[in-house]
């Protein structure tokens, strides 16, 4: 981990101007999401672990959906001198960790993460520039404020950078 790190819990999300780095641990069927402006350089992380607020009773926690989540970083971004149109997406995890006999969609929470996290930046005109989502297995992301790169770990893949 960076010497200059700042730590995002699960079902949180935080933003830090230039020189900055993010970082999550444990990404199993959870989302992380880097938005970066190209042009001040700030960035933001959000470790989301639901896909949508209203299919939940306790939903106070913003940070801990999707819709609600992604929403909440973008209005961070641009509170903090962030343009809307300077902004770009990275997204890791959304794994399916455990297997099942059932088909079930309930069941298939990486997927849904996923999918939903890509259906909220749609809306909000983000475009995702790169992903690391899907398969059976964990990670964990830093995000650097210097050029946008996501470095992303894994246990038995190794390190690459999105």
């Amino acid at each position: 981990m960076a010497e200059n790190s700042i730590k995002v819990g699960m079902a949180d999300l935080k933003q830090t101007h230039h020189p900055g780095v993010l970082v999550t641990l444990g990404l199993g069927s959870c989302v992380g999401i880097m938005l970066y402006d190209r042009k001040t350089k700030n960035i933001g992380l959000a470790h989301i672990m639901l896909p949508w607020s209203h299919q939940a009773k306790n939903n106070t926690n913003k940070a801990k959906f999707a819709d609600t989540g992604i929403r909440q970083l973008c209005e961070l971004m641009l509170e903090s001198g962030c343009r809307k149109g300077s902004i770009i997406a990275k997204i890791a995890g959304g794994a399916q960790m455990f297997s099942f006999s059932q088909g079930s969609d309930t069941i298939r929470i990486g997927q849904r993460n996923v999918e939903a996290t890509r259906e909220v930046l749609r809306e909000l005109g983000i475009p995702i520039v790169s992903d690391d989502t899907g398969g059976n297995y964990g990670r964990t992301i830093e995000c650097y404020s210097d050029d946008g790169r996501m470095m992303v770990r894994t246990i038995g893949y190794g390190v690459h950078y999105i």
